[in-house]
């Protein structure tokens, strides 16, 4: 209702001043006139103050307004209560034929009373006509309300709505796109039923205007809404989707009309813009079940690295998680300048195994099965070089320390640190165990359940 009450008082406005621009002459400016010579100019000067006196004599705010000519010169005495009443006379006076100048010498007296009873009258017309036209007024006012209600009747219909756009999203874009519709076509009606079809006008043209101002300040707002249709049509991914955005990584909660929601691996919600999300790079992990994981084990360089990469691939081919199609395999990656690195990678399937876990005991495996068969991993290696003169400045200093004296008894050296056996320690069931983890998404599952209503994410729809 606030909207019809806005427009009735616009409608109100408009008539209001159409009914005082009908009562005042309008302004026409005239091209300026011939100059006739050889005629009766006391004639002609008499027809022009006869008729200009007559003509103020019927207008109440110029009835005090005197007129002389002589020669085709008008000039205007007396008094006005303000500007406005004498330009008014000088233009009528300029309007007459035959006039050639118009000499303003009026009086404006600026009177309280003269210049307020004007503004009464006008109010007093504009309540008058208010009052006349209030049966208009409600009948139109009753079309545009049932317009506005079968517009809302239609719109709240979800169930038919649902059938013509099953996702849900454009469902509720169509409802309200038919509510406004409605409402507009409802106004319009009753504007033509008052007979201010210029008010119409002048709505559509404020409305434009007003539109590309709104639009230039909330492009942003209008990106993220546009992209919001754009994914729920394309459906880039699923609830629990394991997916990456941009730079950030999480699993797919839910597609709303402003952002995406996200749950990183570590129970948080992150929640993307849509906008962000649409103009992105997205990787999917769980759009291919098979997953490939791959590290990196160094040996010495004086060892056979084909035969360290078979012993590692023997021993990632021998647990019960990895695939054996496609294959593990191993490539030399690098030759450093005491090691060579060795890149390892075998593929899982990530509905039956964690990724993390598995690449974790793979990397185990590969380590110990090197190192039993004699494969050394190695360690930094800095080597000092030294020139001829450092070397003999070395031996000349050796040579300067006093001798050891022998009468003293040398203290027993401190035993050496035993190195400690190894320790052999049992697999656990928790540690081998390489099953999915379930509880981020028993809880985005909870999620899915209460705010089923504003997914738009549809698991009908065909993946892009």
């Amino acid at each position: 209702m606030r909207y019809f009450l806005a427009v009735w008082f616009l409608v109100f406005s408009s008539l209001v001043g159409m009914e005082a621009s009908a009562q005042t002459p309008p302004d026409d400016s005239s091209p300026a006139p011939v100059i006739e010579t050889f005629v009766d100019s006391a004639a002609v000067d008499e027809r022009i103050q006869s008729r200009l006196q007559n003509i103020f004599a019927e207008l109440d705010d110029l009835g005090a307004v005197t007129v002389t000519v002589n020669e085709g010169v008008v000039t205007l005495g007396g008094e006005t209560a303000n500007e406005a009443g004498a330009q008014k006379a000088q233009s009528l006076a300029e309007r007459m034929d035959s006039v050639v100048a118009v000499q303003d010498n009026i009086t404006r007296t600026l009177a309280v009373r003269d210049n307020v009873a004007p503004v009464v009258t006008q109010i007093r017309g504009f309540i008058k006509g208010a009052i006349k036209a209030l049966p208009l007024i409600a009948i139109s006012l009753i079309i545009a309300t049932i317009f506005a209600l079968f517009g809302g009747f239609l719109a709240r219909r979800k169930t038919i709505w649902a059938k013509i756009a099953p996702n849900p999203f454009l469902a509720e874009l169509m409802a309200q796109a038919v509510r406004i519709i409605f409402v507009v076509i409802g106004v319009i009606f009753a504007l033509k039923l008052l007979g201010a079809g210029a008010v119409i006008t002048t709505l559509l043209g404020g409305a434009g205007v007003v539109g590309l101002a709104i639009g230039f300040a909330v492009r942003d707002s209008m990106e993220n809404y546009i992209s919001s249709i754009m994914l729920s049509l394309r459906q880039p991914f699923r609830a629990k989707d394991h997916v990456v955005i941009n730079e950030h990584e999480g699993i797919v909660v839910r597609l709303t009309s402003r952002a995406t929601i996200l749950m990183t691996l570590e129970g948080n919600h992150l929640r993307i813009p849509n906008s962000n999300v649409f103009k992105g790079i997205i990787l999917n992990y769980t759009t291919n079940s098979e997953r490939r994981f791959e590290f990196e084990l160094g040996v010495d360089a004086a060892d056979d690295p084909v035969a360290a990469m078979k012993a590692g691939l023997d021993s990632i081919r021998a647990l019960p998680f990895v695939l054996n199609d496609p294959e593990a395999y191993a490539v030399i990656e690098t030759v450093g300048d005491s090691n060579i690195v060795i890149k390892f990678m075998a593929w899982i399937d990530q509905k039956e195994t964690n990724f993390g876990k598995a690449r974790s005991l793979a990397i185990r495996d590969a380590k110990d099965t090197i190192e039993e068969q004699g494969f050394t991993l190695p360690e930094p290696i800095y080597r000092l070089r030294l020139d001829a003169g450092t070397l003999s400045a070395l031996e000349g200093r050796l040579t300067q320390l006093p001798e050891p004296d022998k009468s003293k008894t040398p203290k027993p050296a401190p035993p050496k640190p035993q190195k400690p056996a190894a320790v052999t320690v049992e697999p656990h069931d928790d540690v081998m165990d390489v099953s999915p983890n379930t509880h981020l998404e028993d809880r985005i599952e909870a999620e899915i359940q209460n705010e089923a209503d504003s997914d738009l994410l549809d698991k009908d729809r065909p993946r892009e």
